[in-house]
């Protein structure tokens, strides 16, 4: 015991000797740039033209397989939607085994067996490979086709696509591919229920036949493998697929307009704007900016600590995240920066976004952003080379790309080589700020106006992609109506104004949950404006406001602000029913509201919506200034109960930053439990 406490003595004493010669005040220097070294991979090809690319990796007993036909994108045109069909339906059995029994060995076996429309996976222990590699062979080469299961797979696609026919996000992201790149492109069609319907199962079958070869595929296995032995193997089970001759296919071109416009999609019932900055560009692995572009894009769009992130979230609140995606292809690169905002914001999000855009373009980039950048994708190289499956797609890349045998060892020194001058050179290259295509799906009644403002051009497509003329923004006011005749209306709708009249005090208790934490809202008011609010969670008081009928004040993490003038004669509007003095405004158009008509009052700087049908208040909208700019805050009212013979709404909805603040009602009183005490200042 005495050995192992004096031990444990010198241990502590040389740890403290060491700790005291480092100055903790600099900081570290890095250390050298790791080396990569990828594992040794093994080619070989089988007469059939099958590439084979082994890479045995022994630190775990499992093994996958992975086939990649790398075909030309071919268009499908009436029939859009037939390679994904027959990827579907491969592997749904074959002469030697059915689809359920299929299913049932590789449940038994452990393991994960898929296929799609150019390519096929296997995954399972090393003890079971063989057989489970024998699976995937079996449905690349022999998969049945039958009537049964395509008239299976058509009717879940029809059902799918009846069900996002209202989808603001898949409606925006069928939009933006067809405009992208063309209709006449293969990335720019889209799968519709009329093309489903042109599909026969002889469309199938010699889909298959014709694109699904060994002649132009490559096949990875990676794993606790032995090379010699896996190249028999694959002998056995590939050697038979037969080769043909793939037809070869033209590609249109996709082109870049000439001039920033906007391409507006008309969706009513969005509730937020689908808003995609996007321009064709041409980038391959190949490319010798290729790791400055990708480095560009880190820094403007990359991730929760990019640019746009920061600007269009964490700065101005407009949405839960904004980013920026760059790719690389053989056949129609893209540059993408894309973001989902409040309707109210969307014009605002489009200047800010163009901003961060052409910021990056004409000025470099700090020091700081682009070390931070490199160390991003540095470490996150590192980390994904020890994995059997990345090793094997590097040597897939260095094969289809016909890159450089050490491309991915040169990889960390050609990221940490990128200079500011090659960011802004590949910024200004690859980012088109002047030639961008900002596509938005929205609803125009409530974005148009203001993206109007910002003086591009806008086209108008439908949810399909085809031109439209701009959508009708308002319906005809009836003759004779007004907003004296609205507000009468609510008040009949919520009651009569003789049950109304006879209210002096309302007490409310609302809750909400903003990240978890629960809070409660306690709202008294007396006639005739006279407030107290009170907000609390955690056991604790977040804040109050008090005002007593001329005077007030608003307390909040410890301190107190008295309201000043302005803010008084401003809370003085505030009745017990403010609606009443909504009667002096203007009855200023007729709205779509989430699919609802409504009569909009204006009053001061206030729009107030009223439910054509029901009558009942279901939106204010409230325009602020900050910081010279206009803010508009949406506050939403539903779910409408009587108390004591009047209606009031039960759940009312408002922004906070990017999220949306709930309340719902736990509790109302009227003319109870409500005293000259609680406005008492």
């Amino acid at each position: 015991m005495k050995t192992k406490i004096v031990t444990l003595i010198a241990i502590f004493a040389m740890s403290f000797a060491v700790s005291a010669q480092i100055d903790r005040s600099k900081q570290p220097k890095s250390g050298p740039t790791p080396s990569v070294k990828l594992g040794k991979t093994n080619n070989f090809t089988l007469k059939n033209g099958l590439k084979v690319i082994i890479v045995e990796n022994h630190k775990l007993p499992r093994a996958s397989a992975s086939l990649r036909i790398d075909n030309r994108p071919y268009a499908e045109g009436n029939k859009a939607g037939l390679s994904s069909v027959m990827g579907i339906l491969l592997g749904r059995g074959t002469p030697s085994i059915t689809k359920d029994a299929f299913n049932e060995e590789v449940d038994f076996l452990g393991a994960n067996v898929g296929f799609g429309s150019s390519s096929a996976f296997a995954s399972s222990l090393k003890r079971y490979f063989p057989k489970v590699l024998g699976l995937m062979a079996d449905g690349v080469k022999n998969s049945l086709f039958t009537q049964e299961e395509l008239d299976k797979q058509v009717k879940v696609i029809l059902d799918n696509i009846k069900n996002s026919e209202k989808n603001v996000t898949s409606a925006a992201r069928r939009v933006e591919n067809l405009l992208t790149y063309g209709k006449n492109h293969p990335y720019g069609e889209f799968t519709s229920k009329e093309t489903v319907g042109n599909i026969t199962l002889a469309d199938v079958k010699n889909n298959f036949n014709t694109y699904y070869k060994p002649n132009n595929a490559y096949l990875i296995i990676s794993g606790d493998i032995n090379t010699k032995e896996m190249k028999k193997l694959v002998q056995e089970l590939f050697g038979d697929w037969e080769k043909g001759e793939i037809p070869l296919t033209s590609l249109v071109k996709p082109t870049n307009v000439a001039h920033t416009v906007i391409d507006f999609i008309d969706m009513p019932n969005a509730v937020q704007s689908e808003i995609a900055a996007i321009n064709n560009i041409d980038l391959t692995l190949a490319s010798k900016d290729y790791y400055a572009a990708l480095l560009a894009n880190s820094i403007l769009g990359g991730g929760g600590s990019a640019r746009l992130f920061n600007n269009l979230r964490e700065d101005k609140g407009y949405t839960y995240g904004s980013y920026s995606s760059i790719s690389q292809s053989r056949y129609a690169a893209t540059f993408r920066a894309t973001a989902s905002v409040r309707n109210m914001v969307t014009d605002s999000s489009v200047v800010e976004m163009q901003k961060e855009i052409n910021k990056i373009r004409f000025n470099k980039v700090t020091e700081t952003e682009l070390k931070d950048a490199k160390a991003a994708y540095i470490g996150s190289f590192v980390m994904n080379v020890q994995k059997p499956a990345v090793a094997a797609n590097f040597a897939l890349n260095i094969a289809m790309y016909n890159l450089p045998k050490d491309y991915y060892e040169n990889y960390l020194a050609n990221v940490n080589s990128v200079t500011l001058e090659d960011v802004q050179k590949a910024a200004y290259k690859y980012f088109k700020g002047d030639k961008n295509r900002i596509i938005i799906t929205g609803k125009g009644s409530e974005v148009l106006e203001n993206l109007e403002k910002l003086k591009y051009k806008i086209n108008y497509y439908d949810k399909y992609g085809n031109p439209t003329e701009k959508p009708k923004m308002d319906m005809p006011i009836p003759v004779g109506m007004t907003a004296t005749n609205i507000v009468d209306n609510y008040f009949k709708a919520i009651g009569g104004e003789d049950k109304v009249n006879a209210v002096k005090t309302i007490l409310s208790k609302a809750d909400a949950t903003i990240q978890g934490m629960k809070i409660n809202l306690t709202s008294k008011t007396a006639a005739p404006n006279k407030v107290s609010i009170v907000v609390s969670g955690m056991g604790q008081t977040l804040s109050k406001q008090i005002f007593d009928g001329e005077k007030g004040y608003a307390e909040g993490q410890g301190r107190r602000m008295d309201l000043n003038a302005a803010q008084i004669e401003e809370a003085k509007k505030s009745l017990l029913f403010v609606d009443k003095v909504y009667k002096a405004g203007k009855l200023d158009r007729i709205a779509n509201l989430d699919g609802v008509n409504a009569y909009v009052i204006t009053f001061d700087k206030k729009e107030i919506f009223y439910n054509a049908k029901t009558g009942l208040k279901i939106q204010e909208v409230v325009s602020t200034t900050v910081n010279g700019k206009e803010v508009k805050t949406a506050t939403t009212f539903a779910d409408y109960k009587a108390i004591n013979g009047i209606l009031f709404p039960h759940k009312t909805t408002m922004p906070m930053g990017p999220m949306k603040l709930e309340f719902v009602v736990s509790e109302i009183k009227i003319n109870e439990d409500v005293s000259e005490a609680d406005f008492k200042m």
